[in-house]
C-alpha cells in the first residue's frame, strides 16, 4: 500500500529484455538498505517487487501484462521515475490511498502555467471516466492529486511548485502518457451500485 507522495525521483539504468518480459535496473537516492528483496516500490505508480539490490540501484522484473496495462513498456534508458516505497506500519498516512495497480494509460492533453502552479488537463479511457469525480482523488504515475473539474473523459489537476519540482511532471509534454490508478473507494462504490442496481 502506497500514499501517492513521491519520495525520490530514480533513473532507469537497465532495460533487460527476458523475452516478453522485462528486468529493469533503478537508480535511486532513498535508502535501500531498509529495502530487502521481495519488498514493494511503486513506480511511477506501479507496484513492483524488488528482486535484486546493488548499491545505490534495485532491480525489478515486468511482466508482458504489466507492460501491457501500463506506460512501462514506454520506458528508455535514462528516463526519471517517481520513487514511493510501501507504508510500513507507523508511517504517516498522507496522500491517499493507493495500491499501485495501475487501471489504465492516461493522456496529457495541455499543460498552462496558473501563478507559481500549473494546471494540466488529461484524459483518459473511456470506460475510467466514470470513475473521475471532481474533487476526488486520483494517482497519476504514483502521485496523489486533487481532481479540480471532469468534462466527459477529461479531468484537470492542479500542480503546486512543491510537486511540480519532487516528481517527474515537470518532465512531461503535451501527448506523454501517464499511470493512472482511479480512486479505490470509487472503485467499490460503483461496483456496489452495479450489483444491487434495481
Amino acid at each position: 500500500m502506497f500514499t501517492g507522495l513521491i519520495q525520490d525521483i530514480g533513473t532507469i539504468r537497465l532495460i533487460d529484455d527476458n523475452g516478453s518480459d522485462k528486468r529493469i535496473v533503478i537508480e535511486t537516492n532513498i535508502d535501500l538498505n531498509k529495502r530487502s528483496v521481495g519488498a514493494s516500490i511503486a513506480c511511477s505508480g506501479c507496484c513492483l517487487t524488488v528482486v535484486e539490490v546493488k548499491g545505490k540501484s534495485f532491480s525489478v522484473d515486468v511482466s508482458a501484462e504489466t507492460l501491457f496495462v501500463t506506460a512501462l513498456s514506454e520506458w528508455k534508458l535514462g528516463d526519471k521515475v517517481n520513487i514511493e516505497p510501501s507504508l510500513r506500519l507507523g508511517d504517516e498516512m498522507g496522500g491517499h490511498i493507493v495500491s499501485g495497480h495501475v487501471d489504465g494509460i492516461a493522456t496529457l492533453e495541455s499543460i498552462k502555467p496558473d501563478g507559481e502552479s500549473y494546471r494540466l488537463r488529461i484524459s483518459v479511457p473511456e470506460e475510467l471516466s466514470g470513475f473521475i469525480a471532481s474533487k476526488g482523488s486520483v494517482a497519476l504515475d504514483g502521485i496523489s492529486l486533487t481532481v479540480n473539474e471532469v468534462e466527459e473523459n477529461i479531468f484537470g489537476v492542479n500542480i503546486i511548485p512543491h510537486t511540480w519540482e519532487k516528481t517527474t511532471l515537470s518532465l512531461k509534454s503535451v501527448g506523454d502518457s501517464l499511470n493512472v490508478e482511479i480512486d479505490m473507494l470509487a472503485r467499490y462504490v460503483t461496483r456496489m451500485m452495479e450489483r444491487y442496481a434495481v
